[in-house]
C-alpha cells in the first residue's frame, strides 16, 4: 500500500460586502494567497459549498474536527454582515470562543457587538481553533502583537486541544 500525501485543504472563503471599502478592509493584504478566495458580494465564485461552514454567531464552537471543511467568511460591518447571512443560511454555522479584540471600535449607530471582532481577527481565531496553520496571517494587521497577546490563553488552549 503507497503512503497518498495529504489531500490539500479547502480554501477559506471570505465574502466581502460592496460597500466594505477595501482600503480598510482587516483581509485585504490576503488576496493573492492560494489559500484565501475573495468573493464579492452577492456575486459567488465557482467552488462549491458542500463542504463548506460559516463563521457566525449561535452554531456550535469551531473545532479540529471542522478542519476539513472549507471556511466562509462575511466580511462587512455587522449591519451589512446580517443582511448577507441569508444568502448562505444553506451552511452550518460555528461559532468563536470569547476573543478579544484589539481593534480601537469607533461605530457612528452602535451596532457592533461588545465581543465583535476584526475579520482578520475573527479569521485567525477561526483557524486557529480548527488547528489550521496560521503563519503570516498577522503580519499586515496593525493590532496584530496585541490581539495575539490579548488572547494568548485562548491560543493555548486551541493547540493543546482544549476546546
Amino acid at each position: 500500500m503507497t503512503d497518498l500525501p495529504p489531500s490539500p485543504l479547502p480554501p477559506t472563503i471570505i465574502v466581502v460586502h460592496p460597500r466594505e471599502k477595501r482600503s480598510k478592509c482587516s483581509v485585504e493584504p490576503l488576496r493573492g494567497r492560494p489559500e484565501f478566495l475573495f468573493w464579492k458580494f452577492p456575486n459567488r465564485g465557482p467552488q462549491p459549498l458542500t463542504s463548506y461552514v460559516r463563521l457566525g454567531l449561535g452554531g456550535p464552537l469551531l473545532s479540529p474536527a471542522d478542519s476539513p471543511h472549507g471556511l466562509l467568511l462575511l466580511d462587512g460591518t455587522w449591519r451589512l454582515a446580517a443582511k448577507m447571512e441569508q444568502s448562505y443560511s444553506q451552511l452550518p454555522v460555528r461559532s468563536l470562543l470569547p476573543w478579544q479584540t484589539a481593534y480601537p471600535r469607533v461605530s457612528k449607530y452602535d451596532t457592533d457587538p461588545a465581543a465583535g471582532l476584526a475579520t482578520i481577527e475573527a479569521l485567525y481565531a477561526a483557524l486557529t481553533q480548527m488547528g489550521r496553520p496560521t503563519d503570516g496571517l498577522l503580519d499586515d494587521y496593525r493590532w496584530g502583537k496585541e490581539f495575539v497577546e490579548k488572547n494568548a490563553g485562548l491560543v493555548e488552549r486551541c493547540l493543546n486541544g482544549i476546546l
